[in-house]
């Protein structure tokens, strides 16, 4: 793949990366620092990709990658947070369109699963990978990714519920 051709398939991913990205970090500003990480080295380590793999897949194990070292290395110290960063208790105002309300109440719970819970279910859910390509990218057994997407799914609605909020259906 020549590097113009493999900067335009890069540039088309971003979208799925941000998503993606969003999702392991919980916050909007650390997912596009993880995000400008991951194109940063794919454009790096362009040689090193395989054409017979799909990019979004080799993209998404960059990404992983660089987020669980970041984790890493962050756990052993905490997050620090600017005392001028940090927002007083001031009241908010709640959204006014369900929706909105449902989408908030989805993401809360996203955030409070387990980070490998998190990942398989946005994966398969989400970005609609196959299993055997999720099980590829985070190094483990094809009934590893559907033993976690199990239980992510089932803890997700145990807190959707345990919040009153009745946004998924049961699908049979």
């Amino acid at each position: 793949m020549s590097t113009a051709s493999f900067q335009k398939s890069l540039l088309a991913e971003l979208p799925h990366l941000r998503r993606f990205a969003r999702a392991l970090a919980g916050d909007a500003a650390a997912a596009d620092d993880l995000v400008q990480d991951c194109v940063e080295r794919a454009l790096k380590k362009q040689h090193l990709y395989d054409e017979a793999r799909p990019l979004r897949a080799w993209l998404y194990a960059i990404l992983r990658n660089i987020h669980v070292s970041h984790w890493r290395r962050n756990s052993q110290f905490g997050v620090m947070t600017d005392i001028d960063d940090m927002q007083g208790n001031e009241p908010s105002a709640a959204p006014e369109q369900e929706q909105n309300l449902a989408v908030t109440a989805i993401t809360e719970a996203l955030d409070r699963l387990s980070p490998q819970q998190r990942e398989v279910l946005v994966l398969v859910s989400l970005e609609e990978l196959s299993y055997r390509e999720v099980a590829e990218m985070i190094g483990v057994p094809i009934g590893t990714v559907m033993s976690r997407l199990s239980r992510a799914r089932s803890a997700l609605q145990a807190i959707l519920e345990e919040r009153g909020t009745r946004v998924l259906r049961v699908v049979k």
